[in-house]
């Protein structure tokens, strides 16, 4: 059956809207039991292009609803309303170790959606094109606004939601990577929160002075945060990625200068030199280095170094002292840290010290390092520069089953929103409206 001279209707609802939205892809005007491919491509930021497609057969009304029908093969199979998204992977004979990451905050990520006579798997250029649509994915809601922040020495971007405020504070931390990563920070304002995203493995400062950051930069931030006159200076949260996890922990424990309403740590550990600066404590990882494993591939598998998790009191934060709502996520096949494992001895420690109504922890199996927000492209393993003076080249191992890890992204982001609107907010819903849009 040729759908050539048919006039196919393709609609994805909302086609504009946040990253996190869920969207419904419907084809319309098919033949029943026809066979059709559905396809997303992306053009990445740094020129790589991503694709996933997915096959249907239309119904008795010739009809394909994304959100309710089946995918009978190509990229992902089965019911899957967002697929085209998470399943988004480098098309053929791109080069190795790609990672997908939004750069530029302002702008949207862009997603052409379309439809192909037959089930194809390649060389979608030459197919049947029957309809096409391009789809907006936001990180930033309208009226968000993003503030470059370099007062103190600081190198940070703070995003204030839309309205007058004041609003609840967040500090968002990333991982050993370095640079400063906006698209969580600018998520989390278009959910209500005044985010501030930070750098602090190579900073301005680091890098007009040579040495690396120490604890009250942290603490500089959060004062910008709490003297901020849009944010209210009494609820104020810090969420911490990989290596910001132990410093968000050390913070919320040690610091007198802090205190937070609640804490979230992803894939991250409380093992560290207490007392030690940032620069002594990747002093005391790379002390372990030589319990870093190789996989078949060659991919680097960090999470030994802190394993076995110490008994020794001043290599880690002393959990029993913390006073604020703390919330654990953990992928159960994290390759990159101990999550799991240090999950385990932190909620002993609170246990023991009394204070572990305090601990929310969320766990996922076949979830790996990497828990972005929901239906970010799955990455197991991707080249990765440390955040080092000279940077290293490596090709990490994160962990995670594609599948698995992508549900995990999905439910942890909900219910993150959830506890920090609990902790923030009273449990009161905030955040933009996208769709109408």
């Amino acid at each position: 059956m040729d759908m050539k001279q048919h006039c196919v209707k393709l609609s994805v609802q909302p086609s504009r809207g946040l990253v996190d939205e869920k969207f419904t892809v419907l084809v319309q005007n098919l033949l029943p039991g026809f066979q059709l491919t559905i396809h997303a491509l992306h053009q990445c930021e740094d020129g790589h292009s991503w694709e996933a497609f997915a096959h249907y057969t239309a119904d008795a009304t010739g009809t394909v609803n994304v959100s309710q029908d089946p995918s009978l093969g190509g990229t992902y199979s089965g019911v899957e309303p967002m697929g085209l998204l998470w399943n988004l992977r480098p098309v053929p004979g791109s080069k190795t170790g790609l990672r997908w990451r939004k750069m530029n905050v302002q702008t949207p990520m862009g997603v052409t959606i379309s439809v192909y006579q037959g089930h194809q798997t390649e060389g979608f250029l030459d197919q049947v094109l029957l309809a096409s649509v391009v789809v907006e994915r936001w990180y930033m809601a309208p009226g968000v606004r993003r503030v470059p922040i370099t007062e103190g020495g600081l190198t940070a971007t703070l995003f204030l939601p839309s309205g007058p405020g004041p609003f609840p504070g967040l500090l968002d931390l990333w991982g050993w990577g370095g640079k400063l990563v906006e698209y969580r920070a600018a998520l989390l304002a278009s959910h209500g929160i005044a985010s501030m995203a930070l750098d602090y493995f190579i900073p301005q400062m680091t890098k007009e002075t040579g040495r690396m950051v120490d604890i009250d930069y942290f603490e500089t931030a959060y004062r910008v945060l709490e003297q901020h006159p849009q944010i209210l200076g009494s609820s104020i949260a810090m969420l911490g990625l990989s290596f910001g996890v132990g410093v968000t922990l050390r913070m919320a424990v040690y610091s007198k200068g802090l205190k937070l309403s609640c804490a979230v740590c992803i894939s991250g550990s409380h093992v560290q030199p207490i007392g030690g600066s940032v620069e002594q404590i990747l002093t005391y990882f790379h002390g372990n280095a030589y319990k870093v494993r190789y996989d078949e591939n060659n991919q680097v598998i960090w999470r030994d170094v802190m394993l076995p998790i110490p008994t020794d009191p001043s290599l880690k934060v002393d959990m029993g002292r913390l006073q604020c709502p703390l919330l654990l996520v953990v992928g159960e096949d994290d390759q990159n840290w101990p999550s799991s494992e240090s999950a385990m001895d932190m909620r002993e420690m609170m246990e023991r010290a009394g204070n572990s109504h305090l601990l929310t922890v969320l766990s996922y199996k076949n979830a790996g390092h990497l828990i972005e927000p929901p239906f970010t492209p799955f990455t197991r393993a991707s080249t990765f520069k440390t955040g080092t003076n000279p940077p290293t080249k490596v090709m990490a191992l994160w962990g995670g089953e594609l599948v698995a890890h992508s549900r995990a992204q999905e439910d942890a982001w909900r219910k993150t929103l959830v506890f920090l609107r609990e902790n923030l907010y009273g449990g009161m819903k905030h955040g933009a409206l996208f769709s109408n849009l």
